[in-house]
């Protein structure tokens, strides 16, 4: 794993130089502590940059960039495609001559071989770049679920490119500044989707997307996978439940072992449910050494802890653990730290149990971790998800056949009711969206919607909506998909992508460790989203296949437990100290110049919180974003 950055010019006038690229590299050193790279081409005004953390073949025949054999062809590359021995095999067959044992090559070589469809062939993880000078052409590609990131800036002059934003901003024909529209998705999804970043003009490729940007500075893209169009849905069919429980089984043991593939210490991250603890047993039966687990907890806040299950899982399988418990002061220090590694904001306080897990992990040694992202979206284990289906059922669905004007009118009147009291409500929220016809659920982790938004938006810029995303999204699962299909998409394509995958991305590469998710692996994900939902929900159950599969490889009680989720004791903090900073931070932030918010309504908030009213995702949301501003686009030291 490793971080890349690049410039195509399109003109004499923009900056290509090797200085530029090499200062651009610089600023993601912690993707890539063991090696650093640049290679520059003048003629073509094109730059690639390099910073490697050595996982496959350490040796230096894995520097990057990395050309073919008569150096027509170059890359920068990102990640790991863990089926890149059998295409060597193939490879060489037809005449491809190798220097090193790394990834890196057989993408170079596949490429050759097949242009942009050679993305098609790969398992695994990845964003990088190639430039090819016999057709004068940049290809970018993102993995397909989108657990890598790759970001971009197109302007008239060039074209800039980088695995995190930092490295385009660096480039002295780049500045930072806010997109408001970006801005107002992120108050809702607490992320933003693609293409759009927080930076304007900067974006970023999609998951499964794909990107060719000629010399002349003309760009064509295309997604080249989807999760729904697969033979999966043939192969399920014809297999009866314990058929399916083995065949679920089996393709977890095979990517749990296919992300075994490295050439430096491994470990897992160990929560002690059902995803994490099934990680543990699957690497255990393929390891003679014990294997190296990580957990976190919190200091005097035990209704957040899952210690007592991990350690219990730790004690079964024989593993080296290591804990480390954290404190709301390790939130304070680690905070400026967070906006920098985060480039745009990503609204989960995970990321701060997230950083602390990673740095033991890197200080006992383990360079990457397999951790459990994925499992609850592909086989809807969220209770969130379950309540959702319900209040759709009992609630939404009826309320449909409500003829129009009346639900409308219902709608309007549930919300006039929020306003005159000034108590904001999800329950109007809902109830105005069910009145409009709108989709009851946008996702797992939504904290500005709706009446809502518009409240929180100062001078009429509440008109700003992004149910467009969720209903582009919801739609473009196909006419075919059930519900929990449906859902399931929306959140591949937004949240898991853009805030989960990105949390762990950011966080884990802050200290040079590389996270792999065993339940990405997309033959799984395929064969996920083709199970009928009995297999996914039942009788009010989530993740009713897999517990299936793995009872028994762990224990029972551990399988059925209920979800705590990974979470951290924020909205108890809130109602402290730190919602003291908080507050003052959002108050006085350089955001508050633009007039986008109404911050008299958030200091209410704010009041009703410390009532006992829960508003801390909301307010986190806001404090994330103001801090944000005031490092990246107002230049404000947050130490």
């Amino acid at each position: 794993m490793c971080g890349i950055c690049g410039i195509v010019g399109f003109s004499d006038g923009f900056d290509t130089s090797e200085r530029t690229v090499v200062a651009m590299c610089d600023t993601i050193a912690h993707r890539g502590p063991d090696d650093a790279g640049a290679w520059t081409d003048a003629e073509n005004r094109v730059a690639l940059g390099h910073r490697r953390l050595s996982i496959v073949d350490l040796s230096p025949a894995g520097h990057n960039p990395m050309a073919n054999e008569d150096g027509t062809v170059w890359i920068t590359y990102n990640g790991e495609v863990y089926n890149h021995a059998a295409l060597r095999e193939e490879l060489e067959a037809k005449g491809h001559v190798y220097r090193s044992h790394t990834d890196t090559e057989t993408i170079l070589h596949l490429y050759e071989e097949e242009g942009p469809a050679c993305v098609e062939r790969l398992e695994g993880m990845f964003g990088f770049a190639i430039w090819d000078s016999r057709r004068r052409e940049l290809f970018l590609a993102r993995d397909r679920l989108g657990v890598k990131p790759l970001y971009y800036a197109r302007t008239p002059g060039g074209f800039v490119f980088g695995s995190e934003i930092k490295a385009i901003i660096e480039h002295p024909q780049i500045s930072p500044d806010l997109d408001e529209e970006a801005f107002g998705h992120y108050l809702t999804f607490v992320s933003t989707p693609a293409p759009l970043t927080m930076f304007k003009g900067v974006s970023k490729l999609a998951p499964a997307e794909r990107m060719v940007v000629s010399a002349d500075g003309s760009v064509r893209s295309d997604i080249w996978w989807d999760p729904m169009s697969s033979d999966a849905a043939r192969e399920v069919a014809a297999m009866g439940e314990a058929e399916l429980q083995d065949r679920l089984l089996e393709l977890l043991r095979d990517s749990v072992g296919k992300r075994m593939m490295s050439d430096v210490p491994f470990g897992v991250f160990l929560s002690g449910g059902v995803d994490s603890s099934t990680n543990v047993a699957l690497m255990a039966e393929l390891m003679d050494d014990p294997v190296r687990t990580y957990s976190v907890g919190f200091k005097r806040h035990e209704k957040y802890n899952e210690l007592e299950y991990a350690r219990r899982i730790a004690k079964q399988f024989g593993t080296d653990h290591n804990e480390i418990v954290i404190d709301e002061g390790d939130l304070v220090d680690f905070l400026p730290e967070m906006i920098h590694h985060q480039d745009e904001p990503i609204a989960d306080w995970v990321c701060v149990p997230l950083h602390f897990v990673a740095t033991l992990a890197r200080q006992d040694g383990t360079i990457v971790v397999q951790i459990g992202e994925g499992s609850d979206e592909i086989f809807h284990g969220y209770q969130l998800y379950i309540d959702a289906m319900e209040r759709r059922r009992r609630f939404w669905e009826p309320f449909q056949r409500v003829p129009s004007t009346l639900r409308r009118a219902i709608g309007r009147s549930a919300v006039g009711l929020s306003r005159r009291t000034g108590r904001l409500g999800f329950h109007a929220a809902y109830l105005d969206d069910a009145a409009r016809g709108r989709q009851p659920f946008w996702g797992g982790a939504i904290a500005w919607q709706g009446h809502l938004k518009s409240q929180l938006l100062a001078n009429g810029r509440g008109r700003q909506d992004s149910y467009e995303i969720v209903d582009r999204l919801w739609n473009a699962a196909g006419p075919d998909a059930d519900l929990l299909q449906r859902m399931t998409y929306l959140e591949l394509r937004q949240r898991l992508a853009e805030l989960l995958l990105m949390r762990g991305d950011k966080m884990l590469m802050a200290t040079s460790v590389e996270g792999r998710e065993p339940f990405l692996d997309h033959h799984l994900v395929e064969f996920a989203m083709a199970l009928p939902p009995h297999f996914k929900v039942r009788e009010g159950v989530g993740k009713v296949l897999l517990k299936q599969a793995v009872d028994g490889l762990i224990p029972h009680d551990i399988v059925y437990r209920k979800k705590m989720g990974f979470g951290a004791p924020v909205s108890e903090w809130f109602r402290g100290e730190l919602g003291e900073r908080a507050q003052q931070q959002i108050r006085s932030s350089s955001l508050a110049e633009r007039g986008l918010i109404d911050y008299d309504l958030v200091d209410g908030l704010w009041d009703q919180h410390r009532a006992g009213l829960e508003w801390s995702f909301q307010l986190w949301n806001l404090y994330n974003v103001s801090a944000w501003h005031d490092y990246w686009v107002a230049g404000r030291s947050l130490a």
